[in-house]
């Protein structure tokens, strides 16, 4: 699937404007569903199907065809959820008069818990972050961001100063959606943020001449003086992961669920770590009441009277 559709294109420019205006998604999202459904019009041309007149069993074969690439059940998912929304869309938009996905079942993904580390690796990870340079500065405060929050990556790169409120020791957060929250910052988080915005840390990396507007007002820089990118936030990360062993076990996601994790075991109500993290469904939070389960039948052991007769 190499070629360029003939067909659709159109349709699925229409959707991709929806999605961005009136759904409010992340630009990553729109490309992902671009892809996805510019490899399914283009499979429909080769099989001989019109988009207009596509029906159920061709949406099946199609399905069945992903899987059976060897595709990892998430992608295969994520294609599929394309292909059903763009033609909800189409129905919708009166473009087409039926959803020949409505009754489409689509592929389970098995639902892998999340590894966080543990508190005291999160220490080693923080330590291993030494000097006082701008780099150092900047690096720490971004790793205590994203694990004093729980923080998104893509939110952490996308904050300006403006967003920070030091005096309150609060932050404003843009998530999925364009959904606001505001998240409290720790003491670790605040002493390190405030040692990345003095002339010694973000100073050092401001230029003479700012290439924009928004560069100007990013929390962090790279040291081009521009806004951090969500790459360079994962070398942050990948850089200090691998310099205390910890390898791909390491990603800013595994921060997010390590926040969760954490503040769980140390008794936060769920509602407050769901609000936190920005989840739109508190089912979305209890995946990380299982990842204390090892804790749960330890305290249960050594506290119950009769665990252990």
């Amino acid at each position: 699937m190499n070629e360029a559709p003939k067909s659709g294109l159109r349709e699925i420019k229409d959707f991709l404007l929806w999605l961005r205006v009136e759904r409010g998604r992340a630009e990553s999202t729109v490309s992902a569903y671009e892809r996805d459904l510019q490899n399914y019009v283009l499979w429909l041309e080769e099989k001989g199907k019109k988009l207009a007149t596509v029906e159920q069993s061709s949406i099946i074969k199609y399905l069945r065809e992903l899987q059976s690439d060897g595709k990892a059940p998430s992608t295969v998912a994520r294609a599929m959820v394309s292909v059903r929304s763009f033609h909800r869309f189409l129905a919708v938009e009166n473009i087409r008069s039926d959803d020949p996905t409505k009754n489409v079942e689509l592929p389970r993904v098995p639902r892998g818990l999340p590894k966080p580390i543990s508190e005291k690796e999160v220490s080693e990870l923080l330590f291993a972050v030494d000097g006082d340079g701008a780099i150092a500065r900047r690096d720490r405060a971004m790793l205590e961001i994203l694990y004093g929050t729980g923080a998104r990556i893509s939110e952490v790169i996308a904050l300006s100063i403006s967003d920070l409120d030091l005096s309150e020791k609060l932050l404003k957060v843009l998530g999925k959606g364009n959904k606001e929250r505001i998240v409290p910052l720790g003491r670790c988080a605040e002493t390190a943020l405030m040692k990345w915005l003095c002339s010694e840390g973000r100073g050092s990396f401001e230029p003479e001449r700012w290439a924009s507007r928004d560069d100007s007002e990013a929390l962090f820089l790279n040291r081009r003086g521009r806004r951090l990118t969500r790459q360079g936030g994962w070398g942050i990360v990948k850089k200090y992961g691998s310099k205390v062993g910890f390898g791909a076990r390491l990603s800013p996601h595994t921060l997010r669920h390590s926040c969760a994790t954490h503040m769980l075991e140390h008794g936060a109500d769920i509602r407050t770590v769901q609000e936190l993290l920005g989840h739109a469904s508190i089912s979305t939070t209890q995946v990380y009441t299982q990842v204390s389960r090892d804790q749960l039948i330890e305290v249960y052991r050594s506290a119950h009277p009769r665990a252990l007769l």
